[in-house]
């Protein structure tokens, strides 16, 4: 065995500990119109531009940016005069509020709700409970209260959902061919997006959002034009309130909210609503049967234990959870992206 010498402990623990940085970076030059200044100005900017038309310091200013140039989030061009930026193509598809494909609002909502509750991480670890009542000053007993503590805090959520489905919610869909399942149910379908991409790529499909009623209210004014005529909403609590009868039943991330006990409750509610030859699609996030990767999942299940009551979990834990709520035929398919689907029959 090796001396520590001869490992790169140093690089990989810089590394490491920066991570808190760079995100950072990247949020707040989202927050403070960074990228959309620039795609908006359809020219390179000198960094004293860039920070009088968006009313910071200069100093400031161009150390962000040149933290972004870094990070390959902005390129550029040195002139006799002065430096000028522009937006490289990641920061222009992923990063301005107008582009279809924009990260924009999960970006908001990790940095300004999220980073609270992992400031309490090592708390969470010891008690083993989401930790908005240090955060927020909350109750941390309904974590769907918690979260929705607010109009624009729940507005904020159901935008950075919808953000992260349209660019993962067509790979999740196509895992399996769903063309035969017409009478859809989207459980916790939030803001919509999936459901949107669900009757894009099965134009025969109707989907109804089946949500809180709070939830309903804001994705029809804002998320859902009434012109989308295959979309239809549901108000309830599925775990309290009775589920329609449908032939596919989506859960996209609602599984990895809950404990055990609370998944078979759902699952089997989920079962006896099912028609006969219908099923349920789960989208998660899985774990590795030996729980070593993937890193983000392994992070993502971190995060459920700072905000939820949930984990994230392996296709073995899924499939179990699945045949005691009664599905069998269960299918796994991994796309190689952030989330994965399993499917189970009745």
């Amino acid at each position: 065995m090796g001396s520590t010498e001869d490992l790169d402990y140093p690089q990989i623990i810089v590394q490491y500990s920066n991570g808190f940085l760079v995100s950072k970076v990247m949020f707040t030059a989202c927050e403070l119109g960074v990228f959309d200044l620039l795609l908006e100005s359809e020219k390179p900017l000198s960094s004293d531009a860039i920070a009088a038309l968006l009313g910071a310091s200069t100093m400031g200013m161009k150390r962000l940016l040149d933290a972004c140039v870094g990070l390959k989030l902005l390129a550029v061009e040195m002139t006799q005069e002065e430096a000028l930026y522009r937006n490289t193509d990641i920061s222009n598809v992923y990063l301005t509020k107008s582009s279809p494909k924009s990260q924009y609002h999960i970006m908001m909502y990790y940095s300004n709700t999220v980073y609270l509750c992992w400031q309490y991480l090592a708390d969470a670890v010891r008690e083993g409970r989401n930790q908005y009542e240090r955060a927020f000053g909350v109750s941390s007993k309904d974590p769907f209260g918690a979260m929705y503590r607010s109009d624009e805090e729940m507005i904020k959520f159901m935008a950075g959902q919808n953000s992260v489905w349209r660019i993962c919610g067509r790979d999740v869909l196509a895992a399996f061919d769903l063309s035969p399942f017409t009478q859809i149910y989207d459980l916790g379908g939030g803001g919509g997006a999936l459901a949107q991409e669900c009757v894009s790529l099965y134009p025969n499909s109707t989907v109804t959002i089946y949500d809180l009623p709070k939830v309903v209210q804001v994705a029809k004014e804002q998320f859902v034009s009434p012109k989308e005529r295959q979309i239809t909403f549901h108000e309830g609590d599925f775990f309290n309130d009775s589920i329609p009868e449908a032939e596919l039943y989506i859960l996209s991330k609602i599984l990895h909210d809950w404990d055990d006990d609370k998944c078979k409750q759902l699952l089997e509610k989920v079962y006896k609503a099912c028609k006969p030859g219908g099923g349920v699609l789960l989208v998660e996030s899985l774990l590795n049967e030996d729980k070593s990767g993937p890193v983000e999942t392994q992070l993502y299940s971190m995060n459920m234990l700072v905000q939820t009551e949930g984990k994230e979990r392996t296709a073995a834990e899924y499939s179990k959870l699945l045949e005691a709520a009664g599905f069998g035929v269960i299918q796994v398919k991994r796309t190689g992206k952030l989330y994965d689907a399993v499917l189970g029959r009745k």
